[in-house]
This record gives C-alpha cells, structure tokens and sequence, in this order.
C-alpha cells in the first residue's frame, strides 16, 4: 500500500508513538456497545486500538484519500465513516443516546471545532483530543492569566476539563513545531452556574475579550453600565482576564433577564 503523504491544508500529523496511542486509548476507557466517534482518524494509530475494545466505531475524515484506505482496511459492519468537514457535521445525528467523542485535532482549526463541539455537551459522555498544547492551555486556565480568554470561559462553562498528556513533536509523523497535550472533557452541567440565554452569554464573553487590554467599561460599553455591574459585584474598571466564569453567566442572565 502506497505511503499516505500528509497534507498541510488538511492540518494532518499523524500520532505515530506506540506508548501516547496506549495511554490514550486506555483513558477513553471504551467498552463494546459504547457509541465512540474518533475524528480525523488519519492512518489508524486509535482508529485499531479502538476497534479492539469496540463492537463497532464512527469516525469523521474529510480527506479522500485516507477515506478509501479505511474502506479497504475495514468492514462497514465494524467501521462507518462520515466523509466531510468535522466543522459542518452534525454530531448529534450519529445516535439518539449519548457517546464519546475522540481524536487528534486538526491544529489549524482546533479552536472553532471546539466550539463547534461544545455544543454538543449534552450529548456527550466525555471527550478526549489531542490539541496544540497551547491550546490546553488556554482551555484550562485560570482567571488573571494570559491563557485565560474567550475558548476558557465558554469551554469551562460547559465542561470539566484536565490535561491528562503532553506529547512531544518526535510522536508524529511529521513532526509539528509545536508540543502537544491531550485534554479530558467531561460535561458538567450548571457547574458555573446556568445561563437564561446561552447565545447573550456567548456574546457578552466574545465583546468583553474583544480588545484584551481594554476595560469591562470599554469593552461592554452599550451593552451594561457600571451602575449594573457594580450591581453584580462587578468593578468595570476591571479586565475580561480578571472575571471568573460565574460572573460572565451573571452578566449574561441580568442582561437576558
């Protein structure tokens, strides 16, 4: 069989490190009947370790290429395969019950896949993806840190999460410039509190991180005054690094409210 040579439009380095592949494996935990979709299977290095512990799996591949491999390599009763962009699939569609979802992420659209995901949290029994370590980073933040930002509140809204990985670049093939880390996400609801109107949460958290180095006063201005956020405890002279998750969801609900 042909070498497969990875694309850069595609974001593709495939996980090539025998030990990374156990561990992850052995963290998702999969039993027979689970429902389990891996994303961006590449050439295989989760895709038979997880059909190993699995009566059947999805997974969700866009490149042609790596689609007819797959078909050739597995029976459609033990593998299907959803062709096309992670981004504009649904989901949601794959079962009426819950599932897990895991893969190693496209690094060049890791960040809206995340939020594409998200929305999915319902859904989902836990994920774990392979990202940017970067990334993670930025997901499990702390409030007052430069990590801290806009894909740690919405994330940390919805989800526990915990770097449970860090994968050096020699893992793949070919090697990123970058290191990487997988990260746990299981869904919590509520656990910061519960927004009235998750698409106002949504925009008060992107206009407050808009221009980092501004004020909640500057950032959110037309939208709430200092009156109200003192109201909620809230200083506008502070930044939107300097709010915990449960202040976001607080503005949120006294502005939907």
């Amino acid at each position: 069989m042909s070498k497969h040579i990875p694309r850069k439009r595609f974001g593709q380095n495939f996980l090539q490190d025998q030990r990374v592949i156990e561990d992850i494996v052995n963290a998702v935990g999969a039993r027979r009947d689970d429902v389990v979709i891996e994303i961006g299977p590449g050439l295989g290095a989760l895709t038979k370790p997880l059909l190993q512990r699995l009566d059947h799996l999805h997974v969700a591949e866009i490149d042609r290429d790596i689609i007819s491999r797959l078909k050739r390599e597995y029976p459609p009763e033990r593998l299907t395969i959803h062709e096309g962009d992670a981004l504009e699939f649904d989901f949601g569609t794959v079962t009426d019950g819950k599932f897990k979802l895991v893969g190693n992420l496209p690094y060049n659209i890791s960040t809206p896949l995340l939020f594409h995901l998200a929305s999915y949290g319902e859904r989902v029994i836990d994920m774990h993806f392979m990202l940017q370590k970067e990334v993670v980073d930025r997901m499990v933040a702390v409030p007052g840190t430069p990590d801290y930002g806009r894909l740690t509140v919405m994330l940390q809204y919805r989800f526990d999460m915990e770097q449970i990985l860090l994968v050096p670049p020699g893992s793949f093939y070919p090697p990123p410039k970058v290191d990487s880390a997988v990260v746990r996400m299981i869904p919590v609801p509520g656990r910061c509190g519960i927004a009235r109107d998750e698409v106002v949460l949504e925009q008060v958290v992107a206009q407050a991180f808009a221009q980092r180095r501004k004020t909640l006063r500057n950032n959110l201005k037309g939208i709430i005054d200092d009156e109200k956020l003192a109201a909620l405890g809230i200083d506008a002279g502070l930044r939107a690094e300097n709010l915990c998750v449960e202040q976001y969801v607080a503005i949120a609900n006294a502005l939907a409210g």
